[in-house]
């Protein structure tokens, strides 16, 4: 058993992160598979999010932060719908838990890797900002404007998460281009058109007639079947990108890791377009809804993964092999 002294107690109370960074130094995949696991845990959070309005669970806990106004969690007589909210609500500190491991994590590695702490500290905002506004969301209930902003900020949290774990492959060295610029300006152009798809995605949940509760709740004053028809019309324009910049990626011979994301995000955004399809026109089955907002979440990563991938930072971390190294960031 190690010695502590009183020191080290005075010292794990000042500065915890300090403490466990002179005692640990978790090898690279470690720090890997950390920003992984809380990327991971935000598209869970997005799924279970989504499952609380489907099942009309959003007042299952009327109140905010207790459950109800004398007890802190959801009791029996609330029923499915408190058990859902409020399990939802715990899987926040599951976030939590997988951000703070991820934010030990980079703060431990060795050498530092200050750029890496800064984007797990951006996620642990994000995730207290957003964990806020998501009892703001309930206090005034389910407003759809309120509703659409916890879910753009979690689409901020899935961006950061995706930096953080891509950035965890890579090195601290000034990025060194993989393609032209008129590639680069493509991707980016693609990113912008998949935000503005996601964006108006909320508009289409606010309209629609998934309210989030059983109770009468307001929803945004447009026409459901005209921002459904923008929104289709923005997929296809993502779409139409995609296989643009795939060609060519093609046509000048690029790096694998380019084209490897683009594929992929292609065959997600078919899938995703295919469920949409069928969702509109089966009256928006809940399962259905379900599959499409998970796919929302990995059609914005996969986005942001393919304009990161424009790009390389070498760097060879201690006990990797440069060639493997190499590889991972091309994953």
């Amino acid at each position: 058993m190690p010695q502590v002294t009183r020191d080290d107690v005075v010292q794990a109370v000042r500065n915890p992160l300090a403490f466990i960074a002179e005692r640990w130094t978790p090898a690279p995949r470690t720090v890997q598979r950390a920003a992984l696991a809380a990327l991971v845990m935000a598209i869970v959070i997005v799924v279970t999010g989504g499952a609380v309005r489907l099942t009309s669970s959003g007042l299952g806990c009327p109140t905010w932060p207790k459950c109800t106004d004398a007890s802190l969690t959801a009791t029996p007589a609330m029923g499915f719908h408190g058990a859902v909210e409020f399990g939802n609500r715990m899987l926040t500190y599951v976030l939590c838990a997988a951000v703070g491991w991820a934010i030990i994590a980079a703060r431990s590695a060795q050498p530092g890797r200050r750029s890496l702490t800064r984007l797990g500290w951006a996620q642990f905002w994000l995730v207290m900002g957003n964990a806020v506004l998501g009892g703001i969301v309930v206090l005034v209930g389910l407003n759809p404007y309120t509703v659409a902003c916890h879910f753009l900020l979690t689409s901020a949290l899935l961006a950061v998460a995706t930096l953080m774990w891509q950035r965890s492959r890579e090195g601290d060295e000034p990025a060194r281009p993989l393609v032209g610029k008129s590639l680069v300006r493509l991707a980016w152009v693609l990113m912008v058109a998949t935000g503005l798809l996601v964006a108006v995605g909320t508009v289409v949940t606010g309209a629609g007639p998934h309210a989030g509760d059983s109770s009468e709740v307001p929803r945004m004053h447009v026409s459901w079947e005209a921002v459904s028809l923008v929104h289709a019309t923005l997929a296809w324009v993502v779409v139409i990108l995609t296989l643009a910049l795939w060609f060519a990626l093609k046509a000048v011979d690029a790096p694998a890791g380019p084209l490897r994301r683009t594929r992929l995000l292609f065959l997600v955004l078919l899938a995703q377009g295919v469920i949409g399809y069928v969702q509109y026109f089966t009256d928006l089955p809940e399962a259905l809804v379900a599959v499409h907002m998970l796919g929302s979440a990995l059609v914005w990563v996969g986005a942001l993964r393919v304009l990161l991938s424009m790009r390389e930072r070498p760097w060879t971390a201690p006990g990797v092999p440069a060639q493997q190294d190499s590889q991972l960031s091309a994953v």
